[in-house]
């Protein structure tokens, strides 16, 4: 008899979902006044509520029992622990902000860099994950069209040299740190044994990576701009390659100093300073307006600026992008 009455139909299309509400109060409280107080609603108003339920569940619900206290019916009794979870679950649901535990997570992040933060922030991060979420997943792909890619959620962030507003990704942007530039040459090579002048800097042959495969570079510019320029040899669209080739020939390369701290002691570089000044750019964490707010995206941002920033600006704030452009490492 019970499963027959819990298979009324009840059209929740002409139901007040607020009523559930009213509902899960009287179930409760067993008394008309006190679900009233629960709810906010005047004792009248609570007692509205109830007919329409009766009416649409096609059951009294609650009836009175000795000395008039409110006594669920069996529907209602079997109703009860389902409505709550419902509820419950309805809450959490528009709540949003379910913990993230990355110990006991199970998932994976999809990010879109280039080999240079490969290279640099990648070994880190992976050493955070084995220690903090060990069934965490990281899916590096490189993003045609990165700011397509973030807005259709294709890719979680992407880390990439600050842009042009013009150029800018995502909805926000966290800044990581400052690089700057070091000049790598194979040990015994001739430009090793005395100081770099830039005369001697420009007469050398060059090895350029230019990840965009066009030609030029800060480098050509700020020649240019002295009235010099430089015999480029080799130009590459990789970094991880650039230090091989150096490290085999007369070549001299200008790369990033994170880079260059890396290759130069396994490859027997020798590491030299610019003979001229080079603008520097700015490594930033770049992702959508759509994740902003996602625990398990802020984990993440967090861990990659926990490994990649410096201690002293860990406590950069993430903010909507804007700023000036910052060159492409090359």
């Amino acid at each position: 008899m019970v499963d027959m009455m819990l298979m009324h139909d009840v059209n929740l299309g002409a139901l007040d979902l607020n009523l559930l509400r009213v509902l899960d109060a009287l179930l409760g409280e067993r008394h008309v006044t006190r679900a009233a107080r629960r709810v906010g609603l005047s004792q009248p108003a609570t007692s509205h509520a109830l007919a329409r339920l009766r009416a649409a569940l096609g059951d009294p619900l609650l009836v009175r029992g000795h000395g008039g206290a409110l006594v669920p019916t069996p529907r209602a009794a079997a109703l009860q622990p389902r409505l709550r979870a419902a509820l419950d679950a309805v809450a959490a649901a528009l709540r949003g902000d379910a913990p993230f535990d990355p110990a006991t997570a199970r998932a994976t992040f999809r990010i879109a860099t280039g080999d240079y933060a490969e290279m640099v922030i990648l070994p880190g991060l992976m050493a955070r994950l084995a220690r903090d979420a060990p069934h965490v997943d990281l899916r590096v792909i490189p993003a045609p069209d990165d700011r397509v890619a973030l807005a259709a959620g294709e890719i979680d962030c992407v880390l990439a040299p600050r842009r042009a507003p013009s150029e800018a990704v995502g909805g926000y942007e966290r800044r990581l740190f400052d690089e700057t530039f070091t000049c790598l040459v194979r040990r015994g090579h001739p430009a090793a044994a005395q100081r770099l002048t830039l005369a001697r800097y420009e007469a050398l042959p060059h090895l350029l990576v230019a990840p965009r495969g066009t030609p030029g570079s800060f480098v050509d510019d700020a020649l240019a701009a002295l009235g010099r320029r430089r015999r480029v040899a080799l130009t590459v669209p990789h970094f991880l390659v650039a230090p091989h080739v150096v490290a085999a020939t007369d070549l001299i390369v200008t790369l990033a100093s994170r880079i260059a701290d890396v290759v130069a002691g396994p490859l027997d570089l020798v590491a030299l300073p610019p003979p001229l000044e080079l603008p520097g750019f700015t490594m930033s964490l770049w992702w959508h307006e759509r994740n902003h707010h996602d625990p398990a995206q802020r984990w993440l941002r967090d861990a990659i600026a926990t490994v990649a920033t410096p201690p002293a600006a860990a406590s950069s704030p993430a903010r909507p992008r804007r700023g000036a452009a910052g060159p492409a490492p090359r």
